[in-house]
């Protein structure tokens, strides 16, 4: 069992600074000026605030769903 504890959070972790170096390395020098120019810079900001708040849903979503597998696979056994 602490096996499977460990390795969930070893997969947490994993996911964070993945998640974390997306969005800095991604979503950071992502320039959207260039594509719409006539938009306000703040608007801008709150679309990669947008993509941003997508991602982190997406890896709670992984992270749930690795999380359901460990925890159901201990219960079966």
């Amino acid at each position: 069992m602490e096996i499977k504890i460990y390795s969930f959070i070893f997969v947490m972790w994993i996911l964070m600074l993945i998640g974390g170096g997306l969005i800095v390395l991604v979503i950071g020098p992502l320039s959207l000026g260039v594509i719409i120019s006539s938009i306000d810079p703040i608007i801008l900001s709150g679309i990669k605030v947008g993509i941003a708040l997508i991602l982190i849903f997406i890896w709670v979503l992984i992270l749930t769903k690795v999380k359901n597998w460990i925890f159901k696979s201990q219960i079966k056994s």
